[in-house]
Parts: structure tokens; C-alpha cells; sequence
């Protein structure tokens, strides 16, 4: 891979395609990569590589795509955490070999994706991404969406991330000269669920502490979005670490320090 937090700054979501579909070279190449992709919980993400044509699917949101894929999983302890994770590491992979792609989690005919993936009934599949070139020109419904959302804006250093506790946020001053802002900038830009941004992470020495802060509406009966999007977040805090020679390692040890209501626990890197 690239440089990633190049990768991480270049990548945004991708919802007109140039209708052309993909080179069979590159779709074997990520094919291959979803086969051998893991994450730190040790859990199996299936993939599922879909024609649009063939399966009939489609959303009301894309153009021009030929492609989807579908990450499916076990209901499982963790499953969120590493579905978010091990479908970042893939759509990363996909940016790096200059394919657009975009997290879909609700615009889109469910059943047809189930059913085109398979789905068990003890498996989830929450989101699913169209896979393609990108056109040259946004759509006007896209170029809307994004205004929407405020796709290119994301919240400051001092909203999402503290020193010690909740009660002192970090800024970039902080990040630059402990040699973490590249690792929190990679948190900062990643992609989430209408750009809610629902990690917090909360710095102690050489521990980080990643914490979900809950919006209404994104708790399902079988999974929790905003939980695959703080795993997201943890793939571009390891992944950024790693580039930077370090050695993170993710546990689950809820720090003794008070939380705010409203928002969860998830996990810890040491570094």
C-alpha cells in the first residue's frame, strides 16, 4: 500500500460512476486481497463480488455502476467492530487501485443484496459498496447528498479526541508534538454513517482508547451502525500506526476513568 495517510486524505465517497465497469485484472486482484483479508478480532468477513446486471441490483443514490460488493458476518460478539474494520481495509485497497467506492447501509433494496449474497440466517450484511471508475463529472443528486451531509467537513481535534479523561480534549498542538497526528488525523477524515464521526478517543501514555458516541436512529435490531464505523476507525489508527514503524496491539480493558453518557466503551491500542 501507498502512503496511507495520502490514501486516507484523496479517498472520498464515489456515487457516479463512468458506466464502464472493471478492468477483470483489477476485480481478481481485489478479489484475491478479500480472500486473505483479516482483522484483530479473528472473525471471517465474507466478501461477495456482484454483478448489478446479473442480480438486478442497483440505488436510488448510484449511476452508472456495473459492480457492487457486499461484506457479510456472523452475529458474533464484535462483529460490528471487525465487519467496519475489515470492509475499510478492502474499500481502502479498492481507492489504492484508483476504484471509487461509497458505504451504502440504507439506500438500497435490501432483500435483493441478501439474497445476491446469500445471507444466512445466522449472518448480517449492514452495508454494501458499488465498485467502479468514477466519472468524470459528479451527478446532481450526488453533489446535493454530499452537501447534505457535509461530506467534506469533519469535526476538530478537540471534539473527538482528550488527554487522560473526558474532561481535557486534545488538539493538534498536543497530537504534533507527541507524534500522534497522522495516526488521529487518519481517525478524523474517515468515512462515516451520514458523517456522524461517533469515535472518541481518549490518549493515556501509550494506550488509546476508542469510544462510540451514539446518535439516535442507527441501532437496528440485529446490528449497530455507528459500532462499524468506530471499526473503520480503528483500521486507519492501526494501519497509519503501522506505516509509522509502531507496533499497536488492540485489547478490550474499559479504563477506570468516568464516561459520559451516551457514549461506549469499544476498545484500546497500545502502541
Amino acid at each position: 500500500m501507498g502512503n496511507f495517510i495520502d490514501l486516507v486524505k484523496t479517498r472520498r465517497s464515489v456515487r457516479s460512476f463512468d458506466g464502464n465497469g472493471i478492468e477483470p485484472q483489477l476485480l481478481n486482484e481485489l478479489k484475491s486481497y478479500a480472500e486473505e483479508s483479516t482483522n484483530p478480532y479473528d472473525i471471517k468477513v465474507r466478501f461477495e463480488f456482484l454483478d448489478a446486471a446479473a442480480n438486478g441490483l442497483s440505488s436510488p443514490v448510484i449511476t452508472g455502476e456495473k459492480n457492487y460488493v457486499s461484506a457479510v458476518v456472523s452475529k458474533v460478539d464484535h462483529a460490528e467492530e471487525a465487519y467496519g474494520y475489515s470492509f475499510q481495509k478492502l474499500l481502502m485497497k479498492a481507492h489504492e487501485l484508483g476504484l471509487g467506492t461509497v458505504w451504502l447501509g440504507g439506500t438500497m433494496p435490501r432483500e435483493k443484496f441478501e439474497k445476491a449474497s446469500d445471507l444466512k440466517n445466522d449472518e448480517i450484511m449492514p452495508c454494501v459498496s458499488p465498485l467502479g471508475v468514477a466519472a468524470k463529472k459528479m451527478s446532481i443528486k450526488e453533489s446535493l447528498m454530499r452537501k447534505g451531509v457535509k461530506a467534506d467537513s469533519r469535526m476538530k481535534f478537540e471534539e473527538l479526541f482528550f488527554v487522560g479523561d473526558f474532561s481535557k480534549p486534545l488538539d493538534e498542538r498536543y497530537a504534533n508534538e507527541n507524534g500522534l497526528f497522522d495516526d488521529l488525523e487518519a481517525v478524523r477524515l474517515a468515512p462515516s454513517a451520514v458523517n456522524k464521526q461517533p469515535w472518541r478517543i481518549v490518549v493515556d501514555g501509550k494506550k488509546a482508547h476508542f469510544f462510540e458516541k451514539h446518535d439516535k436512529g442507527y441501532l437496528t435490531p440485529s446490528y449497530d451502525l455507528q459500532k462499524i464505523d468506530v471499526g473503520i476507525a480503528l483500521y486507519n489508527f492501526e494501519v497509519q500506526m503501522l506505516e509509522e514503524c509502531r507496533t499497536p496491539v488492540l485489547s478490550v480493558e474499559k479504563p477506570s476513568f468516568k464516561v459520559p453518557e451516551g457514549i461506549d466503551y469499544i476498545a484500546t491500542y497500545t502502541f
